[in-house]
């Protein structure tokens, strides 16, 4: 029978390549898949925007809200994007999350790697350093291949050998740098000026002077995500903080930030305002 809706109850010509009714006729077989073209990935589908990160006395804070947009839906809004590797590391992710649900797999394969030689030896773990030095080879032969890692990643953690925190960025180009206070996507434009001023005012402009209380950064990167919220389009009012020292990794339940929209009414083009 031939299926288009204009010709419907009508027999199928008898030039028809196949029929769905007759197993004397059938669809032609696709390729075998190695005879298929390489394809990879053009533009990631699922994503996550910013992540923050800042060194406060004793440790280094990452945090990143909890949502997973499919191109401008809200699409999942009880994703992690912080993930602990080790006893002291912490990664943060933007971009693409299939990519970096595979990139947490693969640190979790050498991690377990690792802690299996450890047994045997006096093999020490991976410190936060590791961990970034690894991501950088990796993100800038996966570019060098046209095959990039579509993610920003922030790697931060406390070094046990050189008793110092650290907090590192590298991206989908492989570039990479090291701050006290970093940001990805659109919080490199929005909160990493809020960032860099809070931490200076504490620090001063050399960063030589006392680093801020876990408290206030605390406070610091609350600011920071409630100021995202309203200008990220993107970004979503549920985040979650991880903090790193010496004594290990914590990472906060998600929580919210208190806003209020009233001085919406007051902006042109809000609304049904015409004036």
């Amino acid at each position: 029978m031939n299926h288009h809706p204009a010709a419907w109850g009508r027999p199928l010509p008898a030039s028809a390549s196949f029929d769905m009714y007759n197993p004397q006729f059938s669809a032609p077989k696709a390729a075998p898949a190695h005879q298929m073209p390489v394809a990879h990935t053009q533009q990631p589908l699922v994503t996550g925007t910013s992540v923050l990160g800042i060194k406060f006395d004793g440790g280094v804070m990452l945090a990143a809200d909890n949502l997973a947009s499919y191109g401008s839906l809200a699409r999942f809004k009880d994703i992690e994007r912080l993930h602990p590797l080790g006893p002291h590391t912490v990664i943060a992710a933007a971009g693409d999350m299939s990519d970096f649900q595979w990139l947490k797999k693969e640190l979790n394969a050498i991690l377990r790697e690792e802690q299996a030689l450890s047994l045997t030896d006096s093999h020490p773990s991976l410190s936060p350093s590791n961990i970034y030095d690894f991501l950088a080879n990796l993100f800038y032969a996966r570019r060098s291949k046209m095959n990039p890692v579509w993610n920003a990643v922030l790697v931060g953690g406390w070094d046990r050998v050189k008793a110092e925190t650290f907090l590192g960025y590298v991206d989908l180009l492989g570039t990479t740098y090291s701050a006290p206070t970093l940001a990805t996507g659109f919080g490199a434009h929005i909160a990493q000026p809020l960032l860099r001023e809070a931490f200076e005012a504490k620090a001063g402009t050399d960063g030589k002077g006392p680093l801020m209380t876990q408290q206030e950064a605390t406070a610091v990167l609350d600011d920071c995500m409630k100021v995202l919220f309203y200008r990220d389009a993107r970004s979503m009012n549920k985040y979650q903080i991880a903090t790193v020292t010496k004594d290990g990794v914590v990472i906060s339940d998600s929580k919210s930030s208190e806003t209020q929209w009233g001085f919406a009414e007051d902006l042109r083009g809000y609304g049904a305002q015409t004036q």
